[in-house]
């Protein structure tokens, strides 16, 4: 509601919602409120804190995915709830070698380019299974999507300059 995302669902207009951020933050950005009286520099750091969560869990398909099925009354998703089949924890696992063992910048390349195609895929898929109102079916494809994000996450630690 805050970021007029109302109709709950999980495709979003991203334009749309960075505007609407833009313009709720230039309202309650607590730089506004540096002279006015203390209650209203809370509130304002109380909102605009609020209003930036409210962004980056709508931005992000995963976490955007994690609150719709928890306003759905659904139990927070486990990586155990993908029902992994044998080839998708293997797939998995292979990644994790490719990113233990990289090479070089190009292999690590390769791999995020790999992670992002996947995570794409799931995307859709929980796209079209929010659409369909198959929310178990979500649930199994957000926990992959979380096995993706991991990995990802493995692979940008691997390129920070240590």
């Amino acid at each position: 509601r805050l970021v007029s995302c109302s109709d709950r669902s999980f495709r979003i207009d991203e334009r749309q919602l960075q505007q609407r951020f833009r313009s709720l933050q230039r309202a309650v950005h607590p730089d506004r409120f540096g002279q006015r009286p203390p209650k209203e520099q809370f509130y304002s750091e109380q909102h605009s804190s609020l209003i930036n969560k409210a962004y980056q869990t709508l931005l992000n398909p995963l976490s955007r995915g994690l609150y719709l099925l928890e306003l759905s009354g659904v139990e927070p998703v486990q990586e155990t709830d993908c029902d992994a089949d044998s080839a998708f924890l293997m797939e998995i696992m292979e990644i994790n070698e490719k990113i233990a063992e990289h090479k070089n910048e190009d292999s690590l390349e390769e791999i995020e380019t790999l992670i992002k195609v996947k995570q794409e895929e799931l995307t859709k898929e929980v796209a079209a299974a929010f659409e369909r109102d198959d929310l178990q079916e979500a649930k199994k494809l957000l926990a992959k999507m979380k096995y993706f994000a991991n990995l990802e996450d493995k692979l940008k630690a691997k390129k920070v300059p240590s």
